[in-house]
């Protein structure tokens, strides 16, 4: 299924809207099981389709009244305190870029809904291909904040020694193991589909049957580029069919619709061996890294917009105290424990000494060949040289 055909079939999932096409109801495919339902909820009422949110990147209708799979399958506090964490550290470390303690930082202000509902729904086996704005994957699947903060320091504590700039994470613990049954998720945006790498993933993943879910994040613009000026079809999820790939587009400000959707096409892609394409309709309310400036193509008022009225840490906090699950004084003592998690781990971080300069040439090799000794030793011997310009002191021994 995709730009959305048969949408109220296939895609009975999620607490709030998602977009359908209804041009293409004629081009409903028979193979596509519709997806199980036991419930239905409204999000809040709308006066009139003005007022109604439109994802920027999708011409389809939006729909404000769906069925959903089991919509407390995922515990909403949990779920809360990591997308709040995710923020908070967000904050800090986009603070501390601008102070000058850090070299980049890239936020994922907006987008913490498709991080943590799509990764909740997967098994912890299951492979994650990342794309730099999937922080809260890694941060659900326990990926410790000690390890965010020395990576973005390039600290000796981090995992990649000190050889990436900052934001770009990794764990194989926490991203492969050797199981069946397992499927492998690939997160991009709907810039980088524009690619013919992403065209060429597509089709090799179908033909080959391959048990991929392809999850890509549709936030509107591909760093400045807004998606108008990206492409002139019905967004990603449309783009299924022609490779022969089920698709489903969900809000991804809606952290239960995402965990739904996931859960879904994982079922589905280990259980009948194909791949499988969501889009996730969500906003970049963040600049696109702290190299850029998004207010020289976008008005702050439609920031604003997404910030103050549809922002997925909101509406996930809104539906738990309607519950009584959440209220102000769990809020308070959250944000404030929350904050000192991430300023302690923040500290030590600082006060951590870089890697050994040699690691620089480990890592690649078995074995280092002969060139890169020779380089080796040509860099130590100018270190000692010069060692009053270099200040060795801050280095791990």
């Amino acid at each position: 299924m995709a730009a959305i055909g048969g949408l109220r079939r296939l895609c009975s999932i999620g607490l709030s809207a998602v977009s359908q096409n209804r041009r293409l109801k004629a081009l409903r495919l028979c193979q596509y099981r519709a997806f199980g339902v036991n419930g239905a909820l409204r999000q809040q009422p709308f006066d009139s389709p003005t007022e109604k949110p439109q994802f920027p990147g999708a011409s389809a209708d939006f729909v404000d009244h769906l069925e959903f799979i089991q919509p407390n399958v995922i515990s909403g506090i949990p779920v809360y305190r990591k997308m709040t964490l995710l923020n908070t550290m967000d904050r800090i470390l986009y603070e501390s870029q601008r102070q000058g303690r850090i070299s980049f930082y890239m936020t994922n202000y907006g987008e913490e809904g498709t991080h943590i509902g799509s990764a909740a729904a997967l098994d912890p086996n299951d492979i994650v291909f990342g794309q730099y704005r999937e922080a809260g994957v890694l941060m659900y699947r326990g990926f410790p904040l000690d390890l965010f903060m020395a990576q973005c320091y390039a600290n000796a504590d981090d995992l990649g020694k000190g050889r990436q700039m900052p934001v770009h994470y990794g764990s194989k613990d926490l991203n492969f193991r050797e199981n069946v049954n397992r499927a492998v998720i690939c997160y991009f945006g709907e810039g980088a589909a524009s690619e013919g790498d992403a065209h060429a993933g597509f089709n090799f993943a179908a033909t080959l049957e391959c048990p991929i879910i392809f999850f890509c994040r549709n936030n509107g613009y591909a760093i400045s580029t807004p998606t108008n000026e990206q492409y002139r079809g019905d967004g990603i999820a449309a783009r299924g069919p022609g490779y022969g790939m089920m698709s489903i587009r969900v809000d991804g400000n809606d952290v239960f619709a995402v965990y739904n959707a996931t859960k879904e096409a994982r079922r589905r892609a280990i259980a009948e061996n194909q791949p499988f394409l969501i889009e996730a309709m969500t906003y970049r309310i963040g600049h696109h890294s702290t190299s850029d400036d998004s207010s020289a193509y976008r008005s702050v008022d439609e920031v604003n917009y997404w910030d103050k009225q549809d922002h997925p840490i909101s509406r996930l906090r809104h539906y738990m105290t309607a519950r009584g699950w959440w209220g102000e004084e769990e809020e308070r003592a959250w944000r404030k424990q929350s904050r000192k998690l991430v300023m302690e781990a923040f500290e030590r971080a600082e006060r951590r000494l870089k890697p050994r300069p040699e690691l620089l040439f480990s890592d690649v090799y078995q074995e280092i060949p002969p060139n890169l000794e020779k380089q080796k030793e040509s860099l130590w011997r100018h270190l000692q040289q010069y060692k009053e310009h270099y200040p060795l002191d801050v280095y791990d021994k």
